[in-house]
């Protein structure tokens, strides 16, 4: 479904992703690891076009900071040049970290805002299913989402993702800064989610809530592609299973 060929990013002269190739196959939920600037988020904002939109903005008032090289095909298209835009329509969703929510807004709204490119009979539907995955954004749809907690402004950020219906997901250390019981429903979510077809990349900095669900994973470092495998390999690697994964 994805496939990430010898993809480069160099910030000036900071390397930031280097020669990296990974692969996502439909139905599967792969993730990415690596300690805190290993460049999981640049990778996730080159797939979702993020990184190529700063470049050209760049461009546009001359300055050549950004260098990308390499390519990225989704569902056998090459998508290097084409714009975030065009990537959510073909089904690229991206949910950024620290669970980025529109204060003033209420929960709906911020869910309905999610769903600006579907219609009216799929707002609907989403919602539904939002609601369902995250019992507590019912009781609080009216409430303004900057007044409710780091988890839940998570589930938030979950919904207006899914509210675009995704074939493949991006979520970001979706854990990050959650209570160990928030971090339990957010993994429960994400089971449900591939339950009803869409492929997810997620990426974490501490990998082991996720361990018992991912496919296949992927360790880098400094930009680097330093080992991957399925989660069992993963696990069974003891310099991944010490720097990552707590054990």
């Amino acid at each position: 479904m994805l496939e990430i060929n010898s993809v480069s990013v160099f910030y000036e002269n900071a390397l930031a992703l280097n020669d990296l190739n990974i692969d996502v196959q439909q139905g599967e939920i792969v993730g990415v690891f690596g300690s805190n600037s290993a460049g999981k988020t640049t990778l996730f904002n080159t797939i979702a076009g993020l990184t190529l939109h700063l470049k050209r903005r760049e461009q546009r008032k001359g300055g050549e900071r950004i260098t990308i090289t390499g390519s990225i095909r989704f569902q056998g298209e090459e998508i290097s040049l084409s714009k975030p835009s065009d990537r959510v329509e073909k089904g690229i969703i991206l949910c950024r970290e620290r669970h980025p929510v529109f204060r003033d807004n209420t929960v709906e709204e911020n869910l309905r805002l999610g769903g600006y490119m579907r219609s009216g009979s799929e707002i609907k539907e989403s919602l539904q299913f939002v609601y369902d995955l995250f019992p507590p954004l019912l009781r609080l749809k009216n409430k303004k989402a900057g007044m409710l907690s780091g988890g839940e402004q998570e589930m938030v950020a979950v919904g207006m993702a899914l509210m675009a219906r995704p074939k493949l997901l991006l979520m970001d250390e979706p854990l990050l800064g959650l209570s160990p019981l928030m971090q339990k429903e957010v993994v429960r979510a994400v089971k449900k989610i591939r339950q009803q077809g869409v492929t997810i990349l997620l990426s974490e900095q501490y990998a082991r809530p996720v361990m018992p669900i991912i496919d296949r994973g992927y360790v880098i470092e400094n930009g680097t592609l330093v080992v991957s495998g399925t989660g069992q390999e993963l696990m069974d690697n003891p310099e991944a299973k010490a720097a990552y994964f707590g054990m």
